[in-house]
């Protein structure tokens, strides 16, 4: 007969109290690379201490972590000193650590710099072999897992954004031994068979180093910067960075934000084009509008009513002008006129003969000059007497006066 059953959280508490009673287990020293750093608000760290072929559980204090001085890093190999315990509740076992200390970068960091500084050397990060986006692509390939949240952000995204372009999705394995040889042959396949691709989006969702790992191998490097068609690397969150990245025409922070990156928002093009179409209906309407009063113009029975409306106007302007002429005329008639009734008076009163109605005579000498002093006469001068009625001769007896006898 077997052993009496008992309850799964018995069962956890006797392993924890068996492995806290080991001598060994009570205060160990593991190194491993961290991985899946994760530091909660209420001041605890949980991480992973992995080597090449296995990993566990870690578990920091806020407490302890006061008194480490070494930062915490992805990929930073250090030594860990603590105690294994078992999480009764989650029936997992992790290592509680007390103390840490440095021990160099680990061997994935130092990987990751040495394939980045190799491939920087041979160019195949240069922005000169950086291909361009197209604006207004027609279909796009994602290369990711088919069971991963980042094939659903990265389609929903599109289709919410753009209901034109078409997705291609074509599952890989994106962790594991496998995933960079998939990845690669991936992007290969798409450039070798599908010539009508425009853009190829490839990544996968956050995770830890290794989990990321297959987008920092050679291999798929290499299948992304001989790709024809434009690649755009999503892989992680934004503050992960893979040798993806690097090579790839556009990286983007995360899958979302790759689909962004991809298309244009069907939307707001509509828009657009439906304020042009109106801006261009204003303008024809204008211009429709503008040449309908040329033609009216040049129409006959439009033009000559537009040369009788000029001729009248004109002759009312000339038959105003002939007035202002003729008034000017009169004017000027009666002006002279009266200036010449002024004259003729003036020259009547300055007429000799009119002088001689009032009772003044002219007296001439015998050579006919006419007599205004005395002082040229001498007795026996003949005189000749023109009076208004007449004349008469005389002859100078006497002369009187102021006599100049020379």
């Amino acid at each position: 007969m077997g052993a009496r059953p008992v309850k799964v959280s018995q069962l956890n508490n006797y392993i924890n109290r068996v492995l806290g009673t080991d001598p060994i287990l009570g205060n160990v020293s593991v190194i491993g690379e961290i991985s899946n750093l994760k530091f909660h608000n209420s001041g605890h760290v949980f991480f992973s201490l992995k080597d090449e072929s296995s990993k566990v559980s870690c578990f920091l204090a806020s407490g302890n972590l006061q008194k480490i001085t070494t930062p915490l890093e992805e990929g930073l190999e250090i030594i860990a000193t603590g105690y294994i315990s078992v999480y009764e509740r989650g029936g997992y076992y992790s290592l509680n650590i007390r103390d840490i200390q440095a021990n160099g970068a680990g061997q994935l960091a130092q990987r990751f710099e040495e394939l980045k500084r190799k491939l920087e050397k041979e160019g195949l990060f240069a922005a000169e072999h950086k291909q361009e986006l197209p604006a207004f692509p027609e279909k796009i390939a994602v290369v990711t897992s088919p069971t991963g949240a980042a094939v659903q952000d990265i389609t929903r995204t599109i289709k919410n954004k753009n209901d034109y372009v078409d997705i291609l999705v074509c599952p890989v394995l994106v962790q594991g031994p496998g995933a960079p040889e998939d990845i690669a042959k991936a992007i290969d396949f798409l450039n070798a068979s599908h010539s009508d691709i425009d853009i190829i989006i490839t990544g996968r969702g956050g995770g830890s180093i290794e989990e990321l790992w297959a987008f920092n191998e050679e291999i798929v490097a290499r299948s992304i910067y001989h790709s024809k068609i434009p690649v755009i690397s999503a892989v992680g969150h934004e503050t992960d960075f893979t040798i993806a990245d690097f090579v790839a025409d556009v990286r983007a922070a995360t899958p979302t934000a790759a689909a962004e990156l991809a298309v244009p928002d069907t939307n707001q093009l509509r828009e657009y084009i439906d304020s042009i179409r109106k801006d261009l209906s204003k303008d024809l309407a204008g211009a429709v509008d503008i040449r309908r009063k040329r033609l009216t113009s040049l129409d006959p029975e439009a033009f000559a009513r537009g040369i009788q409306s000029r001729i009248a106007y004109e002759q009312v302007n000339a038959e105003r002008l002939m007035q202002s002429m003729a008034d000017h005329l009169s004017h000027r008639t009666l002006s002279l006129r009266d200036r010449v009734a002024m004259l003729g008076k003036l020259l009547e009163a300055s007429n000799p003969t009119s002088i001689l109605t009032r009772g003044y005579s002219v007296v001439y000498v015998g050579n006919g000059m006419i007599i205004n002093r005395v002082s040229g006469l001498e007795p026996g001068d003949m005189l000749n007497i023109k009076t208004a009625d007449g004349e008469a001769d005389a002859k100078i007896t006497d002369v009187k006066g102021s006599v100049n006898h020379g």
